[in-house]
């Protein structure tokens, strides 16, 4: 419990098995729950998550949305949720500066932004750098938001969660969550985070086809909701 709230973690891992115990092991004592959703993973991830002291539900149906949305339905009631990667390219050491704005009532979502933070060199790389200054343009030309990141290592009110009504079961994820956050009107902020390189293998940046994949997603749900959606709609549902 962290100041008077509870406090759940996500952790939607594929193949992290040289990864997820580190990541487990970092994470602040005052997490109450922590959810590994395992999306298919062809290593010892699960075991090595349970043997962290982490729950783990199996996602067979590969996206990271699918994952997120298997972790959250096995989390217990809470009020505060964390979503982090589990390759240890984010510091779980450092939730505190994500979750501790929203437990003041200062902010319904806190994205962790890389670019705010302190990226180690070869962390972050060029597309990614780019792909993330055009969303963040985007949105803030739409809807007038202040983003610098998409990053993975975000909170929120869970509260705040169930009434974004989120749908989105594969790269889209991130950007959905700011985009329904901005139109339903919820307190949102940046704050800055460190980000070191990923241990293993991308299965996103890392790759041409994934960059694609996850470029093209996210760059549809951007325009998706944008223009195909009726203006007063507020759940992009």
């Amino acid at each position: 419990m962290r100041l008077k709230h509870r406090v759940g973690v996500v952790i939607p891992a594929l193949n992290e098995e040289r990864a997820i115990g580190r990541v487990l092991s970092d994470i602040p004592s005052w997490a109450d729950q922590v959810v590994v959703a395992d999306n298919g993973s062809q290593d010892k991830t699960p075991d090595v998550a349970r043997d962290g002291g982490a729950d783990v539900v199996r996602e067979p149906e590969r996206g990271y949305g699918a994952a997120c949305q298997a972790g959250l339905a096995r989390l217990d009631e809470t009020d505060i949720i964390v979503f982090l990667d589990g390759d240890y390219s984010d510091s779980p050491s450092e939730m505190d500066r994500i979750v501790d704005p929203i437990a003041r009532g200062e902010a319904d979502l806190v994205i962790g932004s890389r670019v705010l933070g302190d990226a180690e060199p070869g962390a972050l790389l060029l597309h990614q750098r780019y792909g993330n200054r055009l969303a963040c343009a985007l949105m803030r030309l739409f809807w007038n938001t202040r983003h610098t990141d998409l990053g993975p290592f975000r909170a929120i009110r869970a509260s705040a969660l169930r009434q974004l009504g989120m749908r989105d079961r594969a790269f889209g994820w991130t950007v959905e969550m700011q985009i329904k956050a901005a139109r339903q009107g919820l307190k949102a902020m940046d704050v800055p985070v460190s980000y070191a390189p990923r241990i293993g293998t991308s299965k996103i940046s890392g790759t041409i086809k994934g960059t694609v994949l996850a470029s093209t997603t996210i760059l549809g749900v951007i325009l998706r909701a944008a223009f195909l959606e009726p203006k007063g709609e507020d759940r992009l549902a």
